[in-house]
């Protein structure tokens, strides 16, 4: 059996930092459900994506974020499509979401972080990794201003909601929607993120080598309380390494079993009754129980590629990082 390659999805047969290959993969996947239903809106955001994030994208920087980068967005949404297709398959005709909701869960999947791209006119941010704590809500704007421009004006009122099914900023109960279908593609954008970034191959040094760095710049690691006194919420990216389990429990715990409805289990009509992506985040908390266990942190030896629009991202953000730090504790 062939390894699974760094950017590859839970399949190891779509490359996952290609635009080109995932969209090929998601139009493939459209055209079996819908074959008669017109897909060039899919392929137009799948090129404005990719402008968006290699800095061709008019008033924008490309993606400077090293674990957000290109790759965790469209690793992101081939699962959102592939959940969307499942969906369907499983529902009476009544409850399916047909092919312009299928549309636009992959639109709003695509640009569910453009909100960590720096617009050109920004003299203040150094890396988008600054907007952690409001990315979704700069996404939502971003998708505002976007959806109109290939023609689907009519759902910015659904997509600037659903998109805040991927994070915190806005409580569940708070996301009103009129439609339980529009609901359900929140639920199926909010699953799709998680279980695509939780089942990457190399997401343990991931979340140690670029998670934290962002966790860093975006005010998580070392968050101020009002009266500006700081404190230590992550002290290296190994300490987010020895959160992780925790963090997973109470993600499946609240979110993918609780809020979603345990959605990642639609997956199972696709896959001939398997779950891959489950399965892959399994193997990853094992694998991380190991390393915890005996305190062998070299077993985690991965570097993969990281895919944003600077030549030395990881290189850069450390940097930055190691500035703040000193600017922390200087202040301290």
């Amino acid at each position: 059996m062939q390894y699974r390659r760094s950017d590859f999805d839970v399949t190891n047969t779509v490359q996952v930092s290609s635009p080109d290959a995932v969209r090929r993969a998601v139009v493939e996947l459209y055209r079996q459900s819908w074959p008669h239903y017109p897909l060039d809106r899919v392929e137009t955001a799948f090129r404005d994506f990719e402008r968006l994030f290699n800095g061709q994208f008019p008033g924008y920087y490309g993606c400077d974020t090293v674990y957000h980068d290109l790759q965790h967005s469209l690793d992101g949404t081939l699962a959102v499509a592939r959940l969307i297709v499942s969906y369907d398959r499983t529902h009476l005709a009544d409850e399916r979401l047909g092919p312009e909701r299928a549309i636009l869960g992959v639109v709003t999947a695509l640009f569910h972080d453009a909100g960590y791209i720096r617009q050109t006119d920004d003299q203040t941010h150094r890396n988008g990794a600054e907007f952690t704590l409001s990315h979704v809500s700069r996404s939502a704007q971003f998708i505002g201003r976007y959806l109109p421009t290939i023609g689907m004006a009519e759902w910015v009122p659904v997509a600037t909601k659903i998109v805040h099914f991927t994070g915190y900023e806005v409580q569940f109960d708070q996301i009103r929607l009129d439609d339980p279908r529009d609901r359900k593609l929140g639920h199926l954008i909010g699953t799709g993120d998680l279980i695509a970034q939780m089942s990457d191959r190399c997401y343990l040094e991931k979340c140690r080598d670029r998670l934290y760095p962002e966790f860093v710049l975006g005010g998580i690691a070392m968050p101020s309380d009002s009266s500006g006194k700081t404190s230590v919420k992550y002290s290296s990216g190994l300490d987010v390494l020895r959160q992780t389990p925790g963090f997973i429990e109470d993600v499946r715990r609240s979110r993918l079993d609780g809020e979603f409805g345990s959605a990642y289990s639609y997956l199972e009509s696709l896959f001939n009754g398997r779950n891959p992506y489950m399965e892959a985040i399994e193997a990853n908390l094992s694998y991380l129980s190991e390393v915890l266990r005996t305190g062998r942190w070299p077993m985690l030896r991965r570097d993969p590629p990281c895919f944003t629009w600077e030549r030395n991202p990881v290189q850069n953000i450390r940097s930055l990082v190691i500035g703040h730090l000193k600017q922390v504790w200087k202040s301290g």
